[in-house]
């Protein structure tokens, strides 16, 4: 059946495949290179956070009791394991509270994915240099938006969950690098781990495991990457064959051309976001934009009669369902609750998504006084602005106010600085690092392309709390 059915691009997994083998840290254009030690930082705090959090816990237990050849530290742990074991580990602990990177077009965090994989590489190799750590990241970035674009907001619409689908090609180019395989291993890696993609957008409304899919990702992509070490064929077109490749088979809307559209010329992993709230990036401009209402009039939640909210309709059907205090995943999934925790507490971090704040009586009440909808006008804009965000405030003594916020905060267009991130780093990893760690942290990173070997900074993040 697949012999006549049309490619969607003749060719393109292994363009991609010898691109990501191929790529030279000089390639890289100093503007991405300075993206991805933001990345860095930011995915550490990331993974060192999210250590601390009981659903990571449980998959370290677990990964613990298989007793693998300890090679690869699980962060925070003073623990090792093999290279899978540990990334399965630290990349959930990345994606564990919704504080990760993203690029808006693939809907793709990278960073909670493609830093575990390189740093549990770079520990097994030992004396790896800040240069290849960074040319592993900056490829595993590539690959996986450039297939995240592709693939559209139809893979999405289908109910998968991109970080577990398209990440799993994040993983797979990163650890390749790390491997040093050649262009026909690399097209093998990704045809391996094409097999391996999964997570299901079901997950959101109160389930731990979608911070399991990131995790998943990343082993799969070191799976995919050893195995095509040792001569393990994947599907040699795997992203673009017509029947049962990726993107034929996850998206009802594909678009090949995103794959390799001006290859080595932009750069997808320098388009990537952070996030200031610990929440899902849909709401963060409607989270915004409330606020700048309710500081800009003197608002307090006991003004407020009703909140109009106009959003895209993917961030409707993502986040405006009935809130229910079902768990944390859900809550900083969910929209309604997002805006009762910025009327209350003016920020929506680490604290507001604690267990004993999610039924919350004033929160809850609040959140009865929210509602959404489709905006035409912003879902008419198309996918660029499918975080922008409408949002009207009615007083209890009628009168009305309205803000909109067309690119989120942390976007490329509307961009956090490196100090930002900096100032998000120390708040996220207070509780899992001292003062002097931190300022040890932060200053390796900085000049990590001038370091002949990570080893230091990974002996920082491995250490037990």
């Amino acid at each position: 059946m697949s012999s006549n059915t049309p490619a969607l691009l003749e060719g393109a997994t292994r363009t991609l495949a010898e691109f990501a083998s191929a790529v030279a840290f000089e390639d890289i254009p100093k503007q991405v290179v300075a993206r991805m030690k933001t990345s860095l930082l930011d995915s550490i705090g990331c993974c060192l956070f999210g250590a601390t959090l009981p659903w990571t816990q449980r998959v370290q237990a677990m990964v613990e009791e298989e007793g693998a050849r300890p090679v690869a530290s699980i962060f925070g742990s003073g623990r090792k394991t093999s290279v899978a074991g540990a990334v399965l580990v630290n990349a959930t602990a990345g994606h564990a509270f919704e504080l990760d990177d993203i690029h808006k077009e693939s809907i793709v965090h990278a960073g909670s994915i493609a830093v575990p994989v390189v740093l549990a590489f770079a520990e097994q190799k030992g004396r790896a240099s800040g240069r290849e750590l960074l040319t592993a990241m900056a490829t595993g970035y590539e690959i996986g938006t450039r297939v995240g674009n592709a693939a559209t907001m139809g893979l999405f619409f289908r109910g998968f969950h991109p970080q577990g689908a398209s990440g799993v090609f994040v993983a797979a180019a990163s650890a390749a690098r790390m491997l040093e395989l050649d262009a026909g291993q690399m097209q093998h890696a990704l045809g391996i781990v094409g097999s391996q993609a999964g997570g299901l957008m079901a997950a959101q409304e109160g389930a731990m495991v979608k911070r399991f899919h990131s995790g998943r990702a990343g082993q799969s992509g070191v799976y995919s990457a050893l195995l095509a070490q040792r001569g393990f064929t994947g599907i040699g077109d795997v992203l673009e064959a017509g029947y049962g490749g990726y993107l034929s088979s996850y998206s009802d809307k594909p678009n090949a051309p995103r794959l390799t559209d001006e290859l080595g010329a932009v750069w997808e992993a320098g388009k990537v976001g952070y996030k200031p709230h610990a929440c899902v990036t849909s709401i963060h401009s409607s989270l915004d934009a409330f606020k700048h209402l309710m500081d800009t009039h003197g608002l307090a939640p006991g003004d407020i009669e009703r909140v109009d909210v106009g959003t895209s309709k993917m961030t409707y059907q993502h986040c405006a369902w009935q809130y229910k205090a079902q768990g944390v995943t859900a809550a900083q999934m969910n929209l309604f609750y997002g805006i009762a925790v910025i009327a209350h507490d003016g920020v929506a971090f680490v604290a507001q998504y604690a267990e004993d704040r999610l039924a919350e009586p004033r929160l809850v009440d609040f959140v009865g006084r929210v509602h959404a909808h489709i905006d035409e006008e912003i879902e008419g804009m198309g996918a660029a602005f499918r975080h922008a965000a409408r949002v009207k405030v009615t007083t209890r003594d009628g009168r009305s106010f309205s803000h909109e916020i067309l690119n989120r905060r942390g976007s490329p267009e509307n961009p956090m600085t490196a100090e930002d991130v900096e100032y998000k780093f120390r708040n996220v990893v207070a509780s899992c690092l001292s003062p002097a760690h931190i300022d040890r942290v932060i200053a390796l990173v900085d000049r990590i392309e001038e370091s002949a070997s990570c080893d230091e900074l990974i002996a920082l993040l491995a250490a037990p709390r």
